[in-house]
C-alpha cells in the first residue's frame, strides 16, 4: 500500500496507554496535592483526554498532514487576490531570534525598547509606502483592518456631530467589505463596475450624497485594472464629507509606483501577510495595519507606539501612549502580531525603496505576460479574458464558453490543474464575471513557471474536447478525490467522538 493509500488517521486514533513521547525522572522534593496549586472550583473531575504518543509517531503523524496539502514551497500557487508569493528565509531567520520569539508581550516598555523601536520604524515604513502620515499596527488581519478603518470612519463623523448611515463599495470588491460595514453598522451600497472594469462613474454620481459615510475602494481592483477616475471619484466623496477607504489587498502591484495617499485616499489597510513577506493561508497569522490621514489621526486605537526624544544627547525612547481621548479604544491584546512585525521589517530592509518597486513591477509583467499566453489558442478561445486591458497584478478569465462549448466549469478546470502540480487560482470571484476565474502569479515565479502553468491549462482544454468527462471527474492524483463542497459547507465535521 502506498502512503498516499494510507488510511489517515487522528492523533487521537494513534494513542495508546500508556505510550509516551518523554519519560520525566521521579521529582526529588516532596509534590504538593494540587488542592493546595489550584483553587477547588478550577480542578478537573477527570484527567483530559489527551493522546498519549511516542514521539517518533508524533513526527511522522503531522509530516504526514503536511505532506496532503499544498504549499508554496511544493508548487506555482496563483490564488487571485491572495498575493501567495515566495517569502524569503532570512525574514525567518530574523523572526527567529531568541530577542524576538522569546519576548513576553506582557514586558514593561522600558525593558522592550529594541521591539518598540522595531514597530514605530514600520509604522515609518509603512507611512511612507501609503503616502500616509500616522499607523497603528494593531489590526491581526486584513479583515480586521476593514473594521477598524469602518469604526474609525465612524468616530470621525460623530465627532463633527454627523450621524452618517451609508458606505459604498464596488461590485467587484472583496466579500469581507460588505461583512465589515455590515459589523460596523453601517448599510452597504453596492456600485456598479463599468465596460473598462473600473467603477462605473454615472452610477456613483447617483450614490454620492451627505448620507455617504465612505467609499471602499481597491485600486488595483480584484479585475487586476487600475481604476483610472481615481482622482474624480476622490473629488465627489470628499465633496460630501465622506472618506475615502483603500483595501490594500492588491497593494502589491503598486508599491513604490503610486501611493494611495497621494490618490486622496484617508484611511488604507495593508496585508503584510501579502505584500511583506509573512507565510499565509489557514487562518493566519496575519496582520493589517492602517495608515491615515491627519483628520482621521485622533481616533486611532489605543496605546499608540511613540518614539520621544531625550534630552542630554541620549537616545530616543520609546513609549505606548494611552492618552488619546478621541480615540476608538484598544482593537486587541497587546500591540499585534509581532513576529509577523519582524519579517515584514526584514522584508522592508532588504528590499529597500527601488527593490519594492521593482517586485511591483515584475509582479504587473508576470502577470501581463502569463495574460498574454492565455490569451492565444485553447485558452484565447475557451477562456477570454474578462476586461481586455493591460492588467495590474492580476486578471479575470472568463470560463463561460468553455462550459457552453466543451461542457467543463470552471471548477472542473481547477480540479483538474491538481494533476498537474498547479494549485487552481481564484475562482467563481469577482461575481460580476460569470465562469470566473481570477490568476495572480505574484513576482517570484519565473517565464518556466508560467509557461508550464498555460501549457497544462492548454492540455487540459485539448483533452475536455476529446473527452470532457475526464476534468468533470478530476483530481486523479490528490490525497483525496473531489469532495462534495456545498455538503462540507453546511454541514462540516469539524469534532471527533471519543470511543
Amino acid at each position: 500500500m502506498s502512503r498516499q493509500d494510507e488510511a489517515v488517521l487522528t492523533i487521537f486514533e494513534r494513542s495508546r496507554p500508556g505510550r509516551r513521547a518523554a519519560a520525566l525522572p521521579a521529582a526529588e522534593v516532596p509534590e504538593p496535592p494540587l488542592e493546595e496549586l489550584i483553587p477547588a472550583q478550577l480542578l478537573r473531575e477527570a484527567p483530559p483526554r489527551l493522546p498519549e504518543v511516542a514521539e517518533p509517531e508524533i513526527v511522522r503523524h503531522y509530516n504526514r498532514l503536511s505532506r496532503r496539502n499544498f504549499d508554496l514551497d511544493t508548487g506555482f500557487y496563483p490564488l487571485g487576490s491572495c498575493t501567495m508569493k515566495h517569502n524569503p528565509r532570512l525574514n525567518e531567520r530574523v523572526a527567529a531570534l531568541p530577542g524576538h520569539a522569546r519576548l513576553h508581550p506582557a514586558q514593561e516598555p522600558k525593558r522592550a525598547q529594541g521591539a518598540l523601536e522595531l514597530i514605530w520604524l514600520l509604522q515609518e515604513s509603512l507611512a511612507e509606502i501609503c503616502g500616509l502620515p500616522h499607523v497603528s499596527l494593531q489590526p491581526s488581519a486584513g479583515s480586521h483592518g476593514e473594521l477598524a478603518g469602518l469604526l474609525l470612519t465612524r468616530a470621525f463623523h460623530a465627532d463633527r456631530g454627523e450621524a452618517r448611515h451609508k458606505v459604498l463599495a464596488p461590485d467587484t470588491s472583496h466579500g469581507t467589505n460588505p461583512a465589515s460595514v455590515t459589523m460596523a453598522g453601517f448599510e452597504i451600497v453596492k456600485v456598479a463596475t463599468d465596460a473598462r472594469g473600473g467603477v462605473d462613474m454615472d452610477d456613483l454620481r447617483t450614490k454620492v450624497d451627505d448620507d455617504v459615510a465612505c467609499l471602499m475602494l481597491t485600486n488595483p481592483n480584484t479585475l487586476g485594472l487600475f481604476d483610472e477616475n481615481i482622482a474624480e471619484i476622490a473629488a465627489l466623496i470628499h465633496g460630501v464629507g465622506g472618506t475615502l477607504y483603500y483595501d490594500g489587498a492588491n497593494l502589491n502591484a503598486v508599491m513604490g509606483h503610486s501611493r494611495p495617499g497621494d490618490m486622496g485616499f484617508d484611511i488604507v489597510h495593508v496585508n503584510l501577510h501579502k505584500s511583506f513577506s509573512q507565510p499565509h493561508g489557514g487562518g493566519g497569522p496575519g496582520a493589517g495595519p492602517i495608515a491615515v490621514s491627519e483628520r482621521i489621526e485622533p481616533f486611532l486605537p489605543r496605546p499608540q507606539v511613540v518614539r520621544r526624544e531625550s534630552g542630554n544627547g541620549s537616545r530616543p525612547h520609546y513609549e505606548l501612549d494611552h492618552e488619546r481621548p478621541k480615540s476608538i479604544g484598544r482593537l486587541r491584546g497587546f500591540q499585534g502580531n509581532f513576529g509577523v512585525f519582524v519579517r515584514s521589517y526584514a522584508y522592508i530592509l532588504s528590499l529597500g525603496a527601488d527593490g519594492l518597486a521593482e517586485a511591483s513591477e515584475t509582479a504587473v509583467l508576470n502577470a501581463n505576460y502569463l495574460k498574454a499566453r492565455l490569451s492565444a489558442g485553447r485558452a484565447g478561445k475557451h477562456l477570454p479574458v474578462a476586461f481586455e486591458r493591460h492588467c495590474m497584478h492580476e486578471f479575470v478569465l472568463s470560463g463561460r464558453p468553455m462550459k457552453k462549448e466543451l461542457g467543463i466549469t470552471t471548477l472542473d478546470l481547477a480540479k483538474r490543474l491538481l494533476d498537474f502540480g498547479f494549485h487552481p487560482p481564484t475562482v467563481y470571484f469577482p461575481l460580476l464575471v460569470e465562469e470566473a476565474l481570477m490568476i495572480e502569479p505574484t513576482e517570484t515565479e519565473t517565464k518556466e513557471s508560467l509557461d508550464s502553468f498555460a501549457a497544462a491549462i492548454d492540455q487540459i482544454l485539448a483533452e475536455a474536447e476529446q473527452d470532457p468527462e475526464k476534468a468533470r471527474q478530476a483530481p486523479y492524483t490528490t490525497p483525496v478525490r473531489r469532495l462534495d463542497e456545498v455538503k462540507a459547507t453546511r454541514r462540516p465535521v469539524v469534532r471527533q467522538r471519543f470511543a
